[in-house]
């Protein structure tokens, strides 16, 4: 993601601005968790954090929040609703293989 996507991002705290940055990071075909998306942004043990600040975004965002799931592999979103059926065909769009809401982390991880 270019950083001029980030620019729309100005006004939050650093620590969501770190978020941002990590998520926009993240390549396609991958997935990160959120206690990994919180790592790379320098803010060890903040997974809720990240959740929080993810599930704030404005629904046209740019940043790739489909692509961080929780640290059981698990899609956290409901699958019948519009963000759950969103995230899954996203991420099978781009190659993740999601089987019973579930992602193999050893196959799709993102290992920077």
């Amino acid at each position: 993601m270019e950083n001029k996507s980030l620019n729309n991002y100005a006004e939050h705290s650093s620590r969501e601005q770190r978020i941002f940055s990590a998520l926009a990071a993240v390549p396609e075909g991958t997935v990160v968790t959120y206690g990994q998306l919180a790592e790379l942004a320098g803010l060890a043990r903040a997974a809720r954090l990240v959740g929080r600040t993810l599930s704030n975004l404005p629904r046209d965002t740019q940043l790739p929040w489909h692509r961080v799931i929780n640290a059981a592999g698990k899609l956290s979103l409901d699958p019948d609703t519009d963000s759950g059926k969103y995230q899954r065909a996203r991420l099978q769009e781009e190659g993740v293989v999601v089987s019973n809401g579930r992602i193999s982390l050893a196959q799709f991880r993102w290992r920077p």
